[in-house]
């Protein structure tokens, strides 16, 4: 097996989110033998009023199923509290990417968009901006945030920053490997026209696509680009 030409680490709040946020990219890496491992901090239904045992069971089911399909690794999942974030002491969440970008080094890091309206989502991106800040020795090349349906959409506030991408990528090859892995993830779709469907998720990356001259694309904010050579 050829080594791969450079680790990616994706940092999420939930499982689910690599999929609906980046799995064309995912997959894209992955075809260009890049390494890609992934980790994720609450079980995404434990907020919810009806959960069980076997929904969390469930979910961590379907994160191994999608994995399979896009061909990353899942490097940790830790079990949180769903949506409550935002009372846990920063400092944890930063030691523990902390510990993943030590034993995992990656150049590339994506995460969540600064600007969602899901406080986990929020709290990771900030915790993952502190554990990759550019000090001398540091190996990220590049810093990475994705939009979620029905997340980052929802956060579009007058006179607020918001979602604003400036890097296009190209996903027509992929976007079915993406359909799958979501698909994977059967209580987190919604029925069309909701952004959460599957209709809704081809739709945005028809629309990312249509602002950037391509047929389907996922849109990013370039937080940081470092070339070092």
């Amino acid at each position: 097996m050829k080594k791969p030409i450079k680790n990616v680490l994706v940092i999420v709040a939930h499982p689910d989110d690599e999929s609906f946020g980046c799995g064309g990219l995912i997959k894209k890496f992955v075809n260009k033998n890049y390494k890609v491992g992934v980790i994720s901090f609450t079980n995404g239904v434990s907020s919810r009023e009806k959960f069980s045992d076997n929904k969390i069971k469930k979910r961590k089911k379907d994160s191994f199923k999608a994995s399979k399909i896009l061909g990353f690794k899942w490097l940790g999942q830790y079990n949180y509290p769903d949506n409550q974030m935002d009372k846990l002491n920063l400092l944890e969440i930063i030691k523990i990417i902390e510990f993943h970008k030590k034993k995992f080094s990656p150049k590339i890091i994506i995460t969540h968009s600064f600007y969602d309206l899901n406080i986990d989502h929020r709290t990771v991106a900030e915790a993952t901006l502190t554990a990759f800040r550019p000090e001398p020795g540091e190996i990220c090349e590049e810093i990475l945030t994705f939009e979620i349906p029905s997340s980052t959409d929802y956060r579009m506030l007058k006179n607020s920053k918001n979602f604003i991408p400036n890097y296009f990528i190209n996903i027509e090859k992929y976007l079915s490997s993406k359909i799958k892995a979501i698909k994977c993830y059967s209580d987190e779709i919604k029925k069309t026209p909701h952004s959460r469907s599957i209709d809704g998720v081809k739709n945005l990356s028809k629309t990312r696509g249509n602002q950037s001259g391509m047929k389907n694309a996922e849109a990013y904010e370039i937080i940081r680009k470092i070339e070092k050579k």
